[in-house]
């Protein structure tokens, strides 16, 4: 029986590693300036705990087969070794810690660094359930926001709840569909309306929470004209499924023709 456990322990080990290895679900190809620097702090982090990870199974193993039950076989009773206990949890600790420091530069400098002078800014709002993009316009800045104002109803400005008798809504976009130039930083805002959302493009690498009464922003730099899907990564409901979208990455020109057709679209209404 002790036999039996042992192979089936190192069967599970083996299959489950074999994922990783293969990258059968790994995350799609980077297109953003910051994808490299956090695929790299993600393979090392793969590859320590894998290699914990395999030398812990790997004992199990041992152990499971050592000390089945055998004839004539006495227990000994311990109450452990300070000396090994000290030293596993200072490893763990060293790992940590040192985990932590590598990553922190590729995990803060979207957050905590200020983004380019000439980045793009777009205000992403969750609510239950989608996401509004909103856009400045000309004057590079946005009308108040007021809870009161909002009417889910009415979408866009209203779905968002803009204050329409700021002189600053006159230009701003509210879509559904997010649309930034390629080579170009975006300054993302996130809010929330309601409850916790998280707002996650896994080709850009970026993921953040959205949560109500925080304005949160947080920068990347697209670096592959394309689609790339967005989706909620916070279970925040039963509608949850449905906040998803595509994220369109473009050239300049067609970014500005865009923005244009956006702002002439409204002033007709």
């Amino acid at each position: 029986m002790g036999l039996a456990l042992l192979f089936v322990i190192w069967l599970i080990t083996l299959a489950s590693s074999w994922f990783f290895f293969s990258k059968t679900w790994w995350m799609p190809a980077g297109a953003s300036a910051a994808a490299a620097g956090i695929d790299r702090q993600f393979a090392i982090t793969y590859a320590l705990m894998g290699i914990v990870f395999l030398a812990a199974q790997l004992a199990l193993g041992l152990f499971v087969w050592k000390y089945r039950d055998k004839e004539r076989m006495k227990a000994h009773y311990s109450h452990g070794d300070t000396g090994l206990e000290m030293t596993w949890t200072v490893l763990t600790a060293i790992l940590f810690i040192g985990l932590n420091l590598a990553g922190a530069k590729a995990w803060s400098e979207q957050r905590f660094q200020p983004a380019p002078a000439n980045a793009i800014t777009v205000e992403v709002t969750g609510v239950q359930f989608a996401w509004y993009f909103r856009y400045p316009g000309p004057d590079n800045k946005f009308a108040k926001v007021n809870p009161a104002d909002i009417d889910a109803s009415a979408g866009n400005m209203g779905g968002v709840g803009v204050d329409t008798t700021d002189p600053a809504a006159k230009d701003d976009i509210v879509v559904g569909t997010m649309v930034v130039p390629v080579n170009r930083d975006v300054q993302v805002m996130l809010r929330a309306q309601d409850v916790i959302h998280s707002f996650y493009v896994p080709a850009m690498r970026f993921k953040q929470d959205a949560v109500p009464g925080l304005i949160i922003p947080m920068h990347f730099r697209p670096t592959a004209v394309g689609d790339y899907e967005f989706a909620c990564a916070e279970l925040c409901g039963l509608g949850h499924y449905k906040m998803h979208g595509m994220l369109k990455v473009v050239s300049q020109e067609e970014y500005d023709k865009w923005l244009a057709e956006r702002i002439a679209e409204k002033n007709a209404e």
